[in-house]
């Protein structure tokens, strides 16, 4: 995790991409598929319930940013030559070998320190065919929107790591020396992840799931922290309200062709939002909200043979001043999910708390 923090002086326009790095990587995929256009004629095949078929296995990986670059001002779309030259710039800030190369004079430690040698990440190799600058697709300024006072007030709450910890992983935090697991970010403790949500955000790995679909259900199942939703689409109700679940109550129904999730019933232990890395402002790194007062809808719709365009909107006016909404392109894949073996009695949470005790044993030797 720590090799977030080795990259970070390297990133300009990258800044904004909502990339976070974390445990290992069990399923290195091949190289992306390019998205299909979409047709206005296409017909997706369909199941014995007559819906279109979803099964399968997609892959939302994508350098496309979450949010536009500032500097892109009202510059919705990139030109192929402009979108060439920030894939090829967003490829190199990735490549983490290339980073201890470049500080290996200066840096002797950074290999020992750092997390996985480039091989284990797995961000991609291609943007979005539509050349968007944003996955945000409104506001039409493609960024999130402003945060109300109550949320930057919590954000900064969160950093003191004060039950409940909502925060997804510990980057950024300096000098933090966790008490205990419940002090450990929820991906940390295998409890959420860090790109599955809900909702999805393309990130540094395991950006794969799986959907299955029966007569009265849709499971997603993601590969990251292995979660699994059960959604129904039988016109039965949410759960009672005082009835709160770590990834929300799902409920789903088909508008055309179209699968609409919508969740509701988030705990509050849980975040509203993980927003992308800031640079400008350490402070404003991290997660925003709680889950208690966020609606997630989400659309799902199968535009080609290789592609579902998956939509999501986000709701938590406490949050956010405005909802959001963000597009991605599923791409079909061949391979097969393996086995993401994590829980709360993993090896890295062990080792961040002897770490920490450790640290506190030396800086006490040394009084």
């Amino acid at each position: 995790m720590l090799q977030t923090l080795k990259i970070l002086p390297k990133l300009s326009l990258m800044a904004i991409i909502a990339c976070s790095l974390s445990a290992c990587s069990e399923n290195k995929q091949s190289e992306d598929k390019q998205a299909q256009p979409k047709s206005t004629g296409y017909q997706a095949p369909r199941n014995s319930q007559g819906h279109p078929d979803l099964q399968g296995v997609w892959d939302f990986r994508t350098l496309t940013p979450l949010e536009r670059p500032k500097e892109l001002g009202d510059k919705a779309v990139f030109t192929a030559e402009e979108q060439a030259a920030f894939k090829s710039q967003t490829i190199d800030v990735l490549d983490v070998d290339k980073d201890r190369d470049d500080n290996a004079a200066t840096d002797s430690t950074s290999d020992v320190e750092s997390a996985y040698n480039n091989f284990w990440f797995d961000y991609g190799t291609s943007m979005n065919e539509d050349r968007r600058t944003s996955l945000i697709t409104d506001p039409a300024n493609g960024r999130l929107p402003p945060l109300t006072e109550e949320a930057v007030a919590r954000m900064k709450q969160n950093h003191l790591r004060e039950y409940p910890v909502r925060d997804i992983l510990s980057i950024g935090l300096e000098g933090f020396l966790p008490a205990g697991p419940e002090t450990l970010g929820l991906s940390e403790r295998c409890l959420l992840s860090f790109n599955a949500g809900p909702p999805l955000t393309p990130s540094a790995y395991n950006n794969n799931l799986r959907i299955i679909q029966s007569p009265k259900h849709v499971v997603i199942f993601t590969e990251m922290i292995h979660d699994a939703r059960v959604v129904p689409i039988d016109d039965s109700p949410h759960l009672p309200a005082e009835m709160s679940k770590w990834t929300g109550d799902s409920r789903g129904h088909w508008e055309g062709d179209t699968l609409v999730v919508e969740t509701t019933n988030f705990t509050g232990k849980t975040p509203t939002f993980q927003m992308p890395i800031n640079l400008v402002d350490p402070a404003m790194n991290g997660v925003v909200g709680t889950g208690e007062n966020f609606t997630l809808v989400e659309r799902f719709t199968r535009t080609s043979d290789a592609i579902i365009v998956y939509e999501y909107t986000v709701t938590d006016l406490s949050t956010f001043s405005q909802a959001f909404t963000v597009t991605i392109p599923l791409k079909a894949s061949d391979s097969q999910l393996f086995e993401y073996a994590c829980h709360e009695g993993n090896h890295g949470a062990a080792g961040m708390l002897s770490g920490a005790r450790q640290v506190e044993k030396e800086a006490a030797e040394k009084l």
